[in-house]
């Protein structure tokens, strides 16, 4: 796995970010990743030239959000076609790689149904590899156009649930161009909120331990000239008791078949809030990350990380060491256990809507859930 600089844009215009692409240089093919571990001080693209590489870029976080990780998993099974590795081993170990995030699963078996099914059509293995070369890039391109979708379904209902624009919005952990192949889930809304002029203020949540919103969620406004304050976790309450919220935003890793939302660790305590204090908390993510085969929130399986990005400072890094996390001066004492679940699940009573490409879900029921998922429509609000 191997690094270079990518060039930074001329001012402060924005583009789009290279998170994720497909690149075949003379020595073989690989698949090149915008190093999130290194934002936002530096843009440094990975070159991952197997699957160890992908999985160890995934576990480390220099790849993440849901929906990026099922086409990272997607271009993993491809790129293990490609330089003849074996890809029903490749499948398992990118599967495993984040047990949380269904998005990953859902890629890898896209891309390998496709391999599999183009080798018992009779063709060889370079042609099976195109296949699965092709559900991947597919799936790259479905994902952007639900993140365009996903937005604009979002901003409609904003200007329902909160009519004459001016909204100030709170997000958690970093849901933007660097977890999608477009624009992303939940602040993509905020971004079009902010285009047609209806966006007041982003509130963005650090994000602790490891500081995606601070990192990354901040890189990105700061790119889209988007008006936004940066506060630590534990200052939302006190946002919320002085009215300064009008509606939280956030993405998922999973939704269970009630419509339970496994999301980023803090997400579980910002709908508490909000139910609270009367203010929407909407969730926005594609249908690829509902997963009718989780029956509850308590069958979500969460991951949990190493101590040692609560008890130092410091991002995750992307190195040969597999170390995530840490690395910076110490914050507790040599020794402290720490408790670190990457995500937390918030119930379904807490969620006032779920947006997809399909449309918003309100109110989120079992029965809402299947129909989204069996016959893929629109659900309006109630």
């Amino acid at each position: 796995m191997a690094d270079q600089h990518v060039q930074n844009p001329a001012g402060n215009e924005p583009r789009t970010l290279p998170v994720l692409r497909w690149d075949e240089p003379p020595e073989g093919p690989v698949l090149v990743l915008l190093d999130q571990t290194r934002l936002p001080a530096e843009e440094v693209e990975l070159a991952c030239t197997d699957v160890p590489a992908l999985v160890l870029a995934i576990q480390t976080l220099a790849v993440r959000g849901a929906p990026v990780l099922g086409i990272a998993g997607a271009y993993g099974v491809a790129l293990a076609a490609a330089r003849g590795f074996d890809v029903d081993e490749a499948a398992v170990l990118l599967e495993s790689a984040r047990p949380t995030a269904v998005n990953l699963g859902y890629g890898v078996r896209r891309a390998a149904a496709a391999y599999r099914g183009a080798l018992a059509k009779g063709a060889d293995g370079e042609e099976a590899a195109a296949a699965a070369l092709a559900a991947a890039r597919e799936l790259h391109r479905a994902d952007a156009e639900a993140s365009r979708r996903m937005a604009g379904h979002g901003l409609a209902l904003l200007e329902e649930l909160l009519p004459g624009g001016g909204h100030r919005i709170l997000t958690h952990c970093n849901t933007g161009a660097l977890v999608s192949g477009g624009e992303g889930t939940a602040f993509a809304v905020a971004l079009a909120a902010h285009r047609t002029g209806r966006l007041r203020r982003l509130w963005v949540d650090e994000t602790r331990p490891l500081l995606q919103g601070a990192r990354l969620t901040a890189y990105e406004a700061a790119r889209n000239g988007m008006p936004y304050t940066l506060l630590t976790d534990s200052a939302a309450g006190s946002l919320f008791s002085a009215g300064e919220v009008d509606a939280v935003l956030i993405g998922a890793d999973r939704i269970a078949a009630d419509g339970s939302v496994a999301n980023k660790v803090g997400s579980y305590p910002l709908a508490v809030l909000a139910k609270y204090h009367h203010v929407p908390f909407i969730v926005v993510a594609p249908t690829t990350t509902v997963d009718p085969d989780t029956p509850d929130g308590a069958s979500i399986e969460v991951e949990q990380r190493a101590g040692r990005e609560v008890t130092e400072i410091g991002a995750p890094r992307s190195d040969a060491s597999g170390v995530s996390g840490g690395g910076g001066p110490l914050t507790a004492p040599l020794g402290t256990q720490a408790y670190n679940p990457a995500f937390d699940v918030t119930p379904p009573d807490l969620v006032t809507a779920i947006v997809t490409e399909e449309g918003a879900l309100s109110p989120v029921t079992r029965g809402g859930i299947a129909e989204l998922c069996v016959r893929s429509r629109q659900v309006t609000i109630r």
